[in-house]
């Protein structure tokens, strides 16, 4: 066929549409919306391309309303984990012997059908299957997933690109072949996102995939196949399995072709899995590539000079927002003795007009947390602080699951730095405040360095360049993704990649070239032109 080095379309962002009153899309949406909500859904596994049903059905309630069924998917079993293996083996030489522009074509039209005629689609299923509103789920379901293929596109062209120097004579050439094997791709709840994008990243680079989203976003899952059925993907190249974590685990963990994990999760089941993978890793033909962005305690600081209107915003969109079920969310603050007044009062203003419940109706800012085992937690939690000596409940501390998950936006003062919901991950509506007095900045951000082991986001507030300065410097670590002056959450692909350390995972940075990376083992060429015919070097001949 004819070659070429070829010129990608542009590449852009996707720009959020607004759905106001009156638009078109609100419109649009709320009629999706009231469709799915008839039910009937019954989400198949696919392997090998086909579709597998086993009748082991289990139920899908939205979190907002666990009355309601919508309909069911099919539970598989440790067999459909061995059978999604071997569709990805089958479909693997054909699948990284394909040009590149071919599998960047399937991307990039999956990114085009996403922003396009099925946009209505993503944001309904997202809102319901997963309680997001439709601010939230525009952000995520769409425009951060057509980011990050059209973004990964042009990251994989970059990466062919990178070639070393040769030498007269030589022509030194890098191939990014695809790792041996088959990639596990074990994603989340909380962003359609990240659930497209973790096995569609390794896809891209030529290897082929076995897909286990959470069991609470198998709707948008089921979705995610579709368009990339759609886009021309060939059949194998991503299966998708519908089973529970401990049966997938073992029978990918124990495979020898097994060759790369992609997860976001909890750190607790990272750091199993990781274990698991250790002590395999005789059974394995080669070493594994683990990429893992885990989980978060992320900060807001202020310091004595920050502007209690911007803390507040901040504190309040950027723990707030989604129910505070983001990786990024501000899940614990610090501020300053002499600002603290002024920003209660704004906060808790903001909070005072925010609403909670239904996605269907686009004015509750706030919807349901995920699950019952979730609301259960968090429930416990604010119990809690409503009775230790160590806090106090200053706004919230509310919550209703007659009907959904609901739980109210609650901020916690807490009277000690070493308060429990200061340290410990909480994933939920939930903010604990540490007051501290001007003039114990640097003692502060000890407290905040050493309380915790998460390193994934966090926010300083200033008006002072010198402090910013210092509290930058003094903080490097505690944040892959460091924000001054803005909340610590809304990473944009290409613009902020994303990604923390410490226990917040591998900081692989997903939708750059830092993560595509990890999906490619290099073979370096060297190609000599004219061969060498005398083994001899000069400097041993005699004078």
């Amino acid at each position: 066929m004819p070659k070429g080095i070829y010129k990608l379309p542009p590449v852009k962002n996707e720009p959020a549409r607004g759905y106001a009153p009156g638009s078109p899309e609100r419109e649009a949406l709320k009629q999706k919306l009231e469709a799915i909500n008839k039910g009937g859904l019954d989400l198949p596994m696919v392997i090998g391309g086909k579709e597998v049903r086993t009748g082991n059905l289990m139920e899908i309630r939205p979190p907002h309303n666990h009355r309601l069924l919508l309909g069911h998917y099919h539970q598989g079993d440790q067999s459909h984990v061995q059978m999604a293996i071997d569709a990805a083996l089958k479909a693997k030489p054909s699948w990284e012997a394909m040009h590149w522009e071919s599998r960047a074509a399937i991307f990039l039209k999956a990114a085009e059908l996403i922003a396009g005629p099925y946009r209505t689609e993503f944001n309904a299923t997202t809102m319901i299957g997963q309680s997001k509103n439709a601010y939230q789920s525009e952000i995520d379901a769409v425009c951060e997933l057509v980011d990050f293929y059209r973004y990964n596109v042009k990251n994989m062209q970059e990466i062919y690109a990178m070639q070393p120097n040769s030498s007269p004579g030589v022509w030194n050439r890098m191939v990014w072949r695809p790792l041996e094997g088959f990639v596990f791709a074990l994603t989340p709840f909380n962003f359609t996102s990240i659930a497209g994008n973790l096995g569609a990243a390794p896809a891209l680079m030529g290897n082929t995939v076995v897909w286990k989203p959470s069991k609470t976003a198998t709707f948008s899952a089921h979705l995610i196949m579709k368009i990339w059925k759609e886009a021309g993907l060939p059949d194998g190249v991503i299966n998708l399995v519908y089973t529970g974590g401990r049966e997938a685990a073992e029978v990918i963990f124990n495979h020898r072709d097994f060759s790369g994990l992609h997860f976001t999760g909890s750190t607790a089941v990272f750091n199993g899995m990781w274990g698991t993978i250790a002590r395999n890793i005789s059974k394995y033909k080669s070493y594994p590539r683990i990429v893992g962005e885990t989980g978060g305690k992320d900060y807001i600081l202020a310091d004595e000079t920050a502007d209690p209107k911007q803390v507040a915003t901040a504190i309040t969109r950027g723990a707030f927002e989604y129910q505070g079920q983001k990786c990024s969310a501000a899940s614990r603050a610090f501020i300053p003795e002499n600002i603290w007044e002024e920003v209660k009062r704004q906060v808790t203003g903001d909070l005072s007009q925010i609403k909670t419940g239904v996605v269907e109706d686009f004015s509750n800012f706030v919807n349901a947390v995920i699950d019952e085992e979730s609301f259960n937690k968090l429930a416990k939690v604010i119990d809690d602080a409503k009775v230790s000596p160590d806090a106090e409940i200053v706004y919230g501390g509310t919550y209703d699951k007659s009907v959904g998950y609901f739980i109210h936006p609650t901020v916690i003062l807490a009277k000690n730095a070493d308060y429990i919901t200061m340290r410990e991950e909480l994933f939920g509506p939930i903010l604990t405040v540490y007051v501290y007095p001007p003039g114990k900045l640097n003692e502060t951000m000890d407290i905040l360095d050493g309380a915790t082991d998460y390193a994934l986001t966090g926010a300083i507030f200033s008006a002072d360049r010198s402090h910013i300065e210092k509290m930058t410097t003094r903080l490097t670590h505690t944040a892959g993704n460091f924000y001054i002056n803005d909340k610590p959450t809304g990473a944009v692909v290409d613009q902020q990649p994303f990604g923390g350390g410490r226990g917040s995972g591998t900081n692989d940075k997903a939708g750059s070239v830092f993560n595509l990376l990890r999906w490619v083992s290099p073979q370096c060429i060297k190609e000599t032109f004219i061969p060498a015919t005398d083994y001899m070097y000069p400097n041993f001949l005699q004078d």
